[in-house]
């Protein structure tokens, strides 16, 4: 009983959970931002390209400075619109940091998007040796200001990710389990904190206070079974003979991908000799 108990108390401490993972609904949502920020960088490409065209057939040589500002405030409301959803969109199904480039790629696209959206028009403006002097200042000095404004909005200076998630999600779980204030429990991570909670509650209700299950181990040695497992209240339960059984708390079952408490507790608890609730 007194290794249960120091057992119970180690996995108390531990930060380890399962590794978030994005919602149905929250990868529902990213995906709608997405396309709604790749039609909005579309629009502002589409301007760009159009500047570029007016510029090649000499549409500004001589006057509508008016219309290539418009073009360039376009470029911007639209790269602008799009890092925003984009950026949101990370909110709900963020990388992870184990692939490094395909994280930052992910993290700044709207930064990427917003630098090739203004670039080759300002080049162009700069280059151009038939525009107005003046009118090439101004444009030039225009959209390089907006430019530097649509780039900054785009570049995420504090990117979620999978591993920032996951550590929320173990102090929302723990917060939760110890009736503190949930500080957290962002909305991302909110659910899968209260379902860890939730069966730690019930694992300890039913072995008089203890975190401590069992699970099948993964197959090969490997860290997270391909499959759900269940996990059980003791390794001498009938589903358990015979195999090469893990322990450790209900957030480490999780880890391992054994998200199940098996639904024959009041069996289990005869098995593993703890009292049944009357």
């Amino acid at each position: 009983m007194t290794d249960n108990k120091e057992a119970a108390e180690a996995v108390d401490t531990a930060d380890v959970t399962k590794a978030w993972q994005a919602t149905q609904d929250q990868k529902g949502k990213a995906k709608k931002l997405r396309i709604f920020a790749v039609l909005s960088w579309a629009v502002a490409i589409g301007a760009e390209i159009a500047g570029i065209m007016m510029l090649l057939k000499g549409k500004f040589d001589e006057g509508n400075l008016a219309l290539l500002i418009g073009l360039l405030v376009v470029i911007a409301v639209f790269a602008i619109a799009g890092s925003l959803m984009w950026k949101a969109a990370n909110r709900h199904d963020p990388a992870t940091k184990a692939e490094k480039t395909k994280f930052f790629i992910q993290n700044q696209l709207g930064a990427i998007i917003t630098i090739i959206a203004f670039l080759p028009l300002l080049a162009m403006i700069f280059m151009d040796k038939d525009m107005d002097p003046k009118n090439k200042k101004i444009a030039g000095a225009v959209g390089v200001g907006l430019a530097a404004l649509a780039t900054v909005i785009g570049v995420d200076f504090d990117p979620p990710s999978t591993e920032q998630y996951t550590q929320d999600m173990n102090q929302c779980a723990a917060q939760i389990k110890a009736s503190q204030p949930t500080t957290a429990c962002s909305p991302a991570v909110a659910a899968q904190a209260q379902e860890i909670a939730e069966d730690s509650e019930l694992v300890a209700a039913a072995t008089g206070g203890q975190d401590v299950v069992y699970w099948i181990a993964p197959k090969n040695g490997a860290e997270k079974s391909e499959s759900k497992l269940v996990f059980h209240l003791c390794e001498n339960v009938s589903h358990l003979r015979g195999k090469t059984v893990n322990q450790g708390s209900v957030t480490e079952a999780y880890a391992q991908n054994a998200t199940r408490l098996t639904k024959q507790i009041s069996m289990e608890q005869k098995q593993c000799g703890f009292a049944s609730a009357e």
